[in-house]
């Protein structure tokens, strides 16, 4: 009885060593990383698919920090047994996630009656390409397809002075329209949108799109996380969607805009 109890001591002195030292760790990992720069926003340290370091998302970029804290990596890890891109997979995981929590009401959304689809893109009104997707939303729409738009000026948010950007002031004066569909369909076109303010969503939308890593726009988001930086076609989104309905995967290589 007493063995037993002992041994049973013991394995829980190693648990609590073990969670100590992965404590240690990851305050280490956490310490290097912000070390870098005090603006850096740490969303998440988790232990890294190799062993010896932990996979860091932070300021919308996934790195690998070694476990003392001494070096960083910057690039994709491949389990080349499965072929799988673990980098990518992690950031599918964390767009899924942090998507989900984005309340309807925050979403500028363009769907038919009984969507088979639904995508979310990060937008900017000032952003050729983004208008040429809207150009066809009547399509996408006619496909099946629910397009659930997110504010992403490219300018940012606030200018080095201080200022409202005027992508963001733009932007802003759309969702605080009396009707927001007709004045983001005038924006797209290159309309005049006027001056309008109120609670809005946009600065958000801009963050939540830095933590993603977006760096440009259109952004395409799919619900499984993965995402098209660029802009694609009707029949190009319609096939890429049938394709991950298909459950197939990118063989390592193939760009997600193909």
């Amino acid at each position: 009885m007493l063995k037993k109890t002992l041994f049973t001591l013991a394995a829980s002195l190693c648990l609590v060593a073990a969670a100590s030292a992965a404590d240690g760790n990851e305050k280490a990992v956490r310490d290097a990383v912000q070390s870098l720069g005090r603006d850096i926003q740490i969303d998440s340290v988790e232990p890294a698919p190799m062993p010896g370091f932990y996979q860091v998302m932070a300021s919308g970029r996934l790195v690998y920090v070694s476990a003392d804290g001494k070096y960083m990596m910057n690039g994709d890890v491949i389990d080349i047994g499965g072929k799988q891109n673990l980098t990518e997979a992690a950031w599918a995981r964390m767009r899924r996630a942090e998507l989900a929590k984005v309340d309807d009401s925050h979403k500028l959304v363009f769907a038919p009656p009984k969507p088979k689809y639904t995508v979310t893109v990060f937008t900017d009104v000032d952003c050729a390409y983004c208008r040429e997707l809207h150009k066809h939303i009547d399509e996408f729409n006619k496909q099946g397809i629910a397009v659930q738009y997110l504010f992403w000026p490219r300018t940012g948010v606030k200018t080095t002075a201080g200022n409202d950007t005027p992508s963001y002031t733009r932007a802003v004066a759309v969702w605080c329209a009396a009707d927001r569909k007709a004045t983001f369909n005038s924006a797209m076109k290159g309309g005049d949108v006027g001056k309008a303010s109120c609670k809005n969503p946009v600065a958000d939308d801009f963050a939540l799109g830095e933590r993603l890593g977006v760096s440009g726009t259109p952004t395409i988001m799919f619900e499984d996380g993965t995402t098209i930086p660029s802009y694609v076609t009707p029949d190009q989104l319609l096939a890429a969607l049938r394709q991950r309905e298909a459950g197939k995967t990118l063989e390592l290589g193939q760009a997600d805009s193909e």
